[in-house]
Protein backbone atom coordinates (compact mmCIF):
# COMPACT_ATOMS: atom_id res chain seq x y z
CA UNK A 1 0.00 0.00 0.00
CA UNK A 2 1.71 3.47 -0.55
CA UNK A 3 1.20 5.73 1.82
CA UNK A 4 -1.20 8.88 1.65
CA UNK A 5 0.99 12.06 0.96
CA UNK A 6 0.74 14.93 3.46
CA UNK A 7 -1.51 17.92 2.31
CA UNK A 8 0.88 21.05 2.79
CA UNK A 9 -0.34 24.79 3.02
CA UNK A 10 1.92 27.52 2.00
CA UNK A 11 0.18 30.87 3.87
CA UNK A 12 1.23 34.17 3.69
CA UNK A 13 0.95 36.37 7.12
CA UNK A 14 0.38 40.08 6.53
CA UNK A 15 0.59 42.75 9.20
CA UNK A 16 -0.47 46.03 7.26
CA UNK A 17 0.67 49.55 7.55
CA UNK A 18 1.02 52.51 5.29
CA UNK A 19 4.82 52.88 6.07
CA UNK A 20 5.37 48.91 6.91
CA UNK A 21 3.84 46.10 5.94
CA UNK A 22 5.31 43.42 7.37
CA UNK A 23 5.15 39.58 5.39
CA UNK A 24 5.97 36.34 5.98
CA UNK A 25 5.30 33.13 4.19
CA UNK A 26 5.29 29.57 5.68
CA UNK A 27 4.42 26.52 4.14
CA UNK A 28 2.81 23.44 6.42
CA UNK A 29 2.07 20.10 7.14
CA UNK A 30 0.64 21.42 10.09
CA UNK A 31 3.31 19.53 11.99
CA UNK A 32 6.30 20.68 10.98
CA UNK A 33 7.03 24.67 9.34
CA UNK A 34 9.11 26.29 6.69
CA UNK A 35 9.56 29.84 6.67
CA UNK A 36 9.95 30.20 2.88
CA UNK A 37 10.15 34.32 3.03
CA UNK A 38 9.74 37.04 5.41
CA UNK A 39 10.34 41.26 5.21
CA UNK A 40 8.57 44.14 4.89
CA UNK A 41 7.10 46.45 2.00
CA UNK A 42 8.54 49.40 2.69
CA UNK A 43 6.78 52.29 0.57
CA UNK A 44 9.12 55.82 1.09
CA UNK A 45 7.26 57.86 3.20
CA UNK A 46 7.29 61.14 1.32
CA UNK A 47 4.79 59.57 -1.35
CA UNK A 48 1.36 60.32 -1.44
CA UNK A 49 -0.91 57.99 0.73
CA UNK A 50 -2.79 56.58 -3.15
CA UNK A 51 1.18 55.97 -4.42
CA UNK A 52 2.37 54.26 -1.09
CA UNK A 53 -1.16 51.92 -2.07
CA UNK A 54 -0.34 51.23 -4.90
CA UNK A 55 3.22 50.27 -4.13
CA UNK A 56 2.33 47.54 -1.11
CA UNK A 57 -0.65 46.52 -3.83
CA UNK A 58 2.20 44.97 -6.40
CA UNK A 59 4.51 44.27 -3.32
CA UNK A 60 1.82 41.84 -2.37
CA UNK A 61 1.01 40.83 -6.02
CA UNK A 62 4.75 40.14 -6.89
CA UNK A 63 5.00 38.16 -3.39
CA UNK A 64 1.26 35.93 -4.68
CA UNK A 65 3.39 35.69 -7.98
CA UNK A 66 6.65 34.29 -6.62
CA UNK A 67 5.01 31.67 -4.39
CA UNK A 68 1.81 29.64 -4.62
CA UNK A 69 -0.16 30.99 -1.63
CA UNK A 70 -2.96 28.88 -0.82
CA UNK A 71 -4.13 31.11 2.10
CA UNK A 72 -3.57 34.76 3.17
CA UNK A 73 -3.62 35.59 7.02
CA UNK A 74 -4.22 39.16 7.92
CA UNK A 75 -3.73 41.19 11.00
CA UNK A 76 -7.82 42.55 11.50
CA UNK A 77 -8.25 46.13 11.82
CA UNK A 78 -7.15 47.71 15.23
CA UNK A 79 -9.11 50.98 16.06
CA UNK A 80 -6.92 53.41 17.48
CA UNK A 81 -7.71 56.73 18.70
CA UNK A 82 -6.54 58.13 16.19
CA UNK A 83 -9.67 57.94 13.50
CA UNK A 84 -7.16 59.38 10.71
CA UNK A 85 -4.40 56.77 11.51
CA UNK A 86 -7.35 53.80 11.34
CA UNK A 87 -8.74 54.66 8.41
CA UNK A 88 -5.33 54.90 6.59
CA UNK A 89 -4.15 51.20 8.21
CA UNK A 90 -7.86 49.83 7.16
CA UNK A 91 -6.66 50.96 3.14
CA UNK A 92 -3.43 49.58 3.84
CA UNK A 93 -4.77 46.34 4.60
CA UNK A 94 -7.70 46.84 2.00
CA UNK A 95 -4.82 46.57 -1.13
CA UNK A 96 -3.21 44.06 0.40
CA UNK A 97 -6.85 41.93 0.61
CA UNK A 98 -6.99 42.99 -2.61
CA UNK A 99 -3.83 41.82 -4.40
CA UNK A 100 -4.88 38.11 -2.82
CA UNK A 101 -9.39 38.18 -3.88
CA UNK A 102 -7.67 38.84 -7.33
CA UNK A 103 -6.14 35.89 -7.41
CA UNK A 104 -9.11 33.94 -5.64
CA UNK A 105 -6.80 33.23 -2.31
CA UNK A 106 -8.99 32.98 0.47
CA UNK A 107 -8.45 35.76 3.04
CA UNK A 108 -8.67 34.95 7.22
CA UNK A 109 -8.52 37.92 9.49
CA UNK A 110 -7.12 37.45 13.02
CA UNK A 111 -6.85 39.58 16.17
CA UNK A 112 -3.49 40.85 17.06
CA UNK A 113 -4.31 39.03 20.20
CA UNK A 114 -5.32 35.65 18.38
CA UNK A 115 -2.11 35.98 16.87
CA UNK A 116 0.13 36.36 20.11
CA UNK A 117 -1.55 33.67 21.50
CA UNK A 118 -0.91 30.72 18.71
CA UNK A 119 2.88 31.73 18.89
CA UNK A 120 3.65 32.67 22.56
CA UNK A 121 0.36 31.33 24.67
CA UNK A 122 -0.36 34.73 25.71
CA UNK A 123 -2.66 37.53 23.93
CA UNK A 124 -0.62 39.90 26.55
CA UNK A 125 2.93 38.70 24.67
CA UNK A 126 5.68 41.77 23.73
CA UNK A 127 6.64 42.35 20.46
CA UNK A 128 9.98 40.66 21.62
CA UNK A 129 8.54 37.67 22.83
CA UNK A 130 6.50 37.40 19.56
CA UNK A 131 10.44 37.89 17.69
CA UNK A 132 11.93 34.88 19.59
CA UNK A 133 9.32 32.48 19.87
CA UNK A 134 9.39 33.03 15.88
CA UNK A 135 12.98 32.50 15.87
CA UNK A 136 12.33 29.08 18.07
CA UNK A 137 9.44 27.56 16.12
CA UNK A 138 10.92 28.43 12.66
CA UNK A 139 13.99 27.52 13.34
CA UNK A 140 15.71 30.98 12.35
CA UNK A 141 18.94 32.19 12.66
CA UNK A 142 17.84 35.22 14.50
CA UNK A 143 15.11 37.28 15.61
CA UNK A 144 12.94 38.38 12.26
CA UNK A 145 13.02 42.38 11.49
CA UNK A 146 11.57 44.53 11.37
CA UNK A 147 9.14 43.43 14.07
CA UNK A 148 6.58 43.55 11.57
CA UNK A 149 7.59 40.57 9.38
CA UNK A 150 7.82 38.84 13.05
CA UNK A 151 4.25 39.13 13.45
CA UNK A 152 3.64 38.41 9.64
CA UNK A 153 4.61 35.28 10.37
CA UNK A 154 2.74 34.95 13.71
CA UNK A 155 -0.22 35.32 11.47
CA UNK A 156 0.37 32.74 9.27
CA UNK A 157 1.18 30.02 11.88
CA UNK A 158 -2.07 31.49 13.45
CA UNK A 159 -3.93 30.24 10.58
CA UNK A 160 -2.16 27.09 10.48
CA UNK A 161 -3.71 26.74 13.96
CA UNK A 162 -6.76 27.70 12.84
CA UNK A 163 -6.83 25.11 10.42
CA UNK A 164 -5.64 22.06 12.47
CA UNK A 165 -9.09 23.06 14.39
CA UNK A 166 -7.38 25.14 17.63
CA UNK A 167 -9.77 27.62 18.77
CA UNK A 168 -8.46 31.10 20.31
CA UNK A 169 -11.83 32.22 21.82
Amino acid sequence: MIAEKKKTYTILGIDPGTRITGYGIVKTDLTFYEPLDYGAIRPPPKLPLFERQLIIHEAVAHLLELHPIDAISIESQYVSKNPQSALKLGMAKGVAILAGTQRKIPVFEYAPKKAKIAVVGTGNATKEQVGRMIQVLLHLPEVPHPEDAADALALALCHSHHIKGFSYA
